[in-house]
C-alpha cells in the first residue's frame, strides 16, 4: 500500500548525461562571486566550498562579511571569503517545486510544509480560478511548465480565435522555407480527468494580438492568466464562533456558494456492456420490458440517452435487455403465448441506471461496437457527426493555408514586372491594387521576371499541392478509423460510454485546507448577515479557529493573512483613485511607492506609458499580487509599511462586529486574505448507507464500504 513518500527533484535540479542528479551554482573566485553557473552532482560537490545564496555581497559581487556561513564536506562552517569556491544560485533551489510555492515556507514547521506541499496536489480545479494575491513568483513558471496551457511555438500575430482553436500568422522571421506561416492549436473541452474532475481550456488572447514564443495562448485547469491558481483568495478571520470551528472546522459565508467560488464540475463515465451470454446476445434498445414511457423519454430509437439530457438517480441511461432461461409456463400463460406470440417475456432489463446519489447532464456518448456486426443508428450518426466536423476543420484548415499563401504572393509580386501568364501580359508592373484583386489560383500563374521570385512561387505552389493532399489523407485515414470496428475483448459486442457532467459546490463535510496544512472540515455554512464583519460592514468570507495555529508552528500562515491584506487593500487604494478620476501622475506616483520604495526588486515603471499606466492600474483593481519567494521572502517591517500605505492598521488586526447582534467583540481580531483550496475529498464520495447489498461469500456478512456496494 502507499506511504506517502514521493520523491521530487528540487528547484533547478536536472538530469546528467549519465542519470546523476546535479544541481546549479555560481563559481567564486578569490572572493568575488562571478556569473559563471557551474552544474554540480553530489559527487562532484566533494570537497566544494559553497555560500549560501544570501551571502552579502558589495555591487561588484566581493564577498564582503569577514567569515561567510558555508556547506563543507556535508557540514556547515564558518569560512573566510578566499577559500570560498561556489556559491548557490537561489534560495529557493534546496526545496521542491510543490514546497516552492508555499509563501513563507520558512516560518513552518516541516512536517505541516509536508502536509501543504502534498495537498496543493489534491486541490479541485474549480469553476472560475482566482490566481493567489500572495504568492512566491514560481506560479507562472509552473503552469508554463505543467503541459496544461496552450503555449505559442512560434511567435506572430492572431489571426483567428474561437473557443476551440486559435490561429497564429507566424512572423517572417521564424518561417520556414516553402511552410506556410501559420500555427493552429485545437484546444481541450470539457474532457474528464483521471480523477474526474474537468479538464478544459479558455482562450486569453484576442483577434490582432502579437504573440512570442514561449507566451501563454489559453489557459488549462486551475490555470489564471498564465499562473497556477489552484484554489481561491479568501477573506479569513481567526476567531472562534460558538463552537462551529472546533478542532480544526471551518465556518463558511454563503456568499462563497452563491458567486460559486469553490463550485467544481466533475465528469463521471459510466459504461454499458452488451456480451454475448450462453442464452443469446445481449441487446441494447429502447424496448425494454415493464418500463412506462416515462423511463423511457430521455432515451433515442437505439435506447441512448440524449446529450443535454438532465438525469438524477435511477434514470436509464442505456436501455438493455438480457435473454434468461426458459422458464416453465402455467397453463394460461401458455395460451396467452399461443394467441399473442409473446417472445418478450423472454428477456430481463439490465439497462444501466444514474447510480445513487448521483444527478447531472449528459454531455457526451461514445458507441463502440465490435467488429463485424452493424452500427446502430446512434452509433451510425455519431461517426456522422465526427466526420462532418473533422471535414470542417481541415477546410478551414486548408482555408487557413490559402489565404495565408495569397499573402505571401502578393508581397512577392508587388513591384514585380510580369513575363505574361494569368491575366497579365508581357511587361506589365505588378502593383498591389491590381494583384488583391485575383484569385490564388489566378496569381499563382503570373511568371515575374525575377527568377528568385519565380522560384518561390513554384515553392508555395508545390507546397499547397502536398498540403491539399496531406489533409486528404488525412480525411480518408479518420474515415477508415471510424468506420472499422472497436476491437473489443472476446465475448463484448458493444460497448457504449455515456459522460455526465456533475456540478458540486461546497458543502458541510468537503475538505479544504491552506497551503501551510492548515486543513479542515466545513462545518456550516452561514447566511451572509450574520457572519461578522468589520466598521464598513464588509463582512468576512471564512472563519478560522486562531487555536489551530500556536500548536501547529505553522505561523507562515498569519503572516499569508496579513500581507494578503495588505495586497487587497492596495488594490482597493488603486479602484478608488480610478473611481476617482485622478490624474495619471497621481496613480503612477502611487504605484511607484508599491513597486519601488518598500523594497523588493525594482521595476522601470517610467518606461511604461500612461496608457499602460492605466491598464496596469485596471489590473491591479482586485488586489496587487506579491511575490515572497521562498528564503528570501518579505521582512515584517515590509509588510507593516505595505499595510500603512494601504491605509490599514500596522498591526493586521481590525475590530469585528457579530453580525447576528450587530454588538462589536471584545478584541481586535486578525482579518485578511489567505488561498484557500477546496481537496478531492469531498463528502458526496464519501457518505454512504445501505439496507442490503452485496455479502460476503464464506462468512454472509455484509461487505463493508462504499467501494463494494
Amino acid at each position: 500500500p502507499n506511504i506517502g513518500l514521493i520523491n521530487s527533484l528540487s528547484v533547478y535540479a536536472k538530469c546528467n548525461n549519465f542519470g546523476f542528479l546535479e544541481t546549479p551554482y555560481r563559481k567564486v573566485v578569490d572572493g568575488r562571486v562571478t556569473d559563471e553557473v557551474e552544474y554540480l552532482s553530489a559527487i562532484e560537490e566533494v570537497g566544494t566550498v559553497i555560500a549560501q545564496a544570501d551571502s552579502a555581497m558589495d555591487k561588484d559581487g566581493n564577498l564582503t562579511e569577514e567569515f561567510v556561513s558555508v556547506r563543507h564536506q556535508g557540514d556547515f562552517v564558518r569560512i573566510p571569503p578566499e577559500k570560498v569556491t561556489h556559491m548557490d544560485v537561489s534560495a529557493q533551489q534546496v526545496v521542491s517545486v510543490a514546497a516552492s510555492l508555499i509563501p513563507f515556507l520558512e516560518h513552518d514547521d516541516a512536517n505541516r510544509a509536508l502536509m501543504g506541499s502534498n495537498m496543493q496536489r489534491q486541490a479541485v480545479p474549480t469553476l472560475i480560478a482566482d490566481k493567489p494575491l500572495v504568492g512566491t513568483g514560481m506560479e507562472a513558471n509552473v503552469a508554463h511548465d505543467s503541459g496544461v496551457c496552450v503555449i505559442a511555438q512560434r511567435g506572430g500575430r492572431i489571426e483567428f480565435v474561437d473557443a476551440s482553436r486559435v490561429v497564429i500568422r507566424v512572423n517572417e522571421d521564424e518561417m520556414i522555407a516553402g511552410g506556410a506561416g501559420v500555427d493552429i492549436y485545437n484546444l481541450i473541452k470539457y474532457t474528464r480527468s483521471n480523477q474526474n474532475t474537468c479538464i478544459n481550456q479558455k482562450v486569453l488572447v484576442n483577434l490582432g494580438d502579437k504573440v512570442g514564443r514561449g507566451d501563454v495562448l489559453a489557459d488549462g485547469p486551475s490555470t489564471d492568466g498564465g499562473e497556477l491558481a489552484l484554489g481561491q483568495n479568501m477573506r479569513v478571520a481567526f476567531m472562534t464562533w460558538n463552537g462551529y470551528n472546533y478542532e480544526d472546522s471551518i465556518l463558511l459565508s454563503e456568499r462563497v456558494l452563491q458567486e460559486d467560488r469553490l463550485t467544481s464540475i466533475h465528469i463521471q463515465e459510466l459504461s454499458c456492456v452488451a456480451r454475448d451470454t450462453k442464452l443469446g446476445a445481449e441487446e441494447i434498445t429502447a424496448d425494454i420490458p415493464n418500463v412506462g414511457e416515462a423511463a423511457l423519454s430521455k432515451l433515442d430509437e437505439s435506447g441512448i440517452v440524449y446529450i443535454g439530457a438532465e438525469v438524477t438517480a435511477g434514470d436509464i441511461l442505456v436501455g438493455k435487455v438480457t435473454p434468461k432461461g426458459e422458464t416453465q409456463l402455467t397453463p394460461e400463460e401458455k395460451l396467452l403465448r399461443a394467441i399473442f406470440g409473446e417472445k418478450a417475456a423472454d428477456v430481463k432489463d439490465s439497462s444501466l441506471r444514474v447510480p445513487s446519489g448521483t444527478k447531472g447532464t449528459v454531455i457526451d456518448v461514445q458507441v463502440f461496437t465490435r467488429d463485424g456486426l452493424e452500427k446502430d443508428e446512434r452509433a451510425q450518426a455519431i461517426e456522422k457527426a465526427q466526420l462532418d466536423a473533422y471535414r470542417k476543420d481541415l477546410k478551414e484548415e486548408f482555408k487557413i493555408f490559402e489565404e495565408a499563401a495569397r499573402e505571401r504572393v502578393i508581397r512577392l509580386l508587388n513591384g514585380q514586372e510580369s513575363n505574361g501568364g494569368g491575366t497579365t501580359k508581357r511587361g506589365d508592373k505588378l502593383s498591389e491594387d491590381v494583384l488583391s484583386g485575383l484569385e490564388l489560383v489566378d496569381l499563382l500563374e503570373i511568371q515575374p521576371v525575377d527568377e528568385a521570385i519565380a522560384e518561390r512561387l513554384t515553392q508555395i505552389q508545390v507546397f499547397l499541392k502536398e498540403k491539399s493532399f496531406e489533409i486528404d489523407e488525412k480525411f480518408a485515414e479518420k474515415k477508415r478509423k471510424l468506420s472499422t470496428g472497436d476491437e473489443l475483448t472476446t465475448g463484448v459486442l458493444k460497448v457504449v460510454k455515456v459522460y455526465l457532467a456533475v456540478k458540486r459546490r461546497i458543502q458541510p463535510g468537503d475538505k479544504m485546507a491552506g497551503r501551510h496544512g492548515n486543513k479542515g472540515v466545513v462545518s456550516n455554512i452561514l447566511p451572509v448577515e450574520d457572519m461578522p464583519h468589520d466598521a464598513n460592514g464588509v463582512p468576512v468570507d471564512i472563519v478560522l479557529n486562531p487555536l489551530g495555529v500556536p500548536s501547529r508552528m505553522n505561523v507562515g500562515q498569519i503572516l499569508e493573512t496579513h500581507l494578503g491584506m495588505a495586497a487587497k487593500g492596495l488594490g482597493d487604494q488603486i479602484d478608488k483613485m480610478m473611481k476617482e478620476q485622478r490624474t495619471v501622475l497621481e496613480l503612477r506616483d502611487f504605484l511607484d511607492k508599491i513597486y519601488n520604495k518598500v523594497g523588493g526588486e525594482q521595476e522601470d515603471l517610467d518606461s511604461l506609458t500612461d496608457e499602460e499606466i492605466l491598464k496596469l492600474s485596471g489590473n491591479l483593481r482586485a488586489g496587487v499580487p506579491l511575490a515572497t519567494p521562498v528564503f528570501d521572502g518579505a521582512e515584517e517591517g515590509q509588510i507593516k509599511e505595505l499595510l500603512q500605505l494601504a491605509g490599514l492598521s500596522s498591526t493586521g488586526q481590525t475590530v469585528l462586529y457579530d453580525g447576528r447582534t450587530g454588538e462589536r467583540f471584545d478584541r481586535p481580531v486578525t482579518v485578511g486574505y489567505m488561498y484557500m483550496l477546496k481537496l478531492n475529498h469531498l463528502v458526496d464520495d464519501k457518505m454512504h448507507a445501505r439496507s442490503t447489498g452485496s455479502y460476503s461469500l464464506v462468512t454472509q456478512q455484509p461487505l463493508g464500504g462504499k467501494a463494494q456496494f
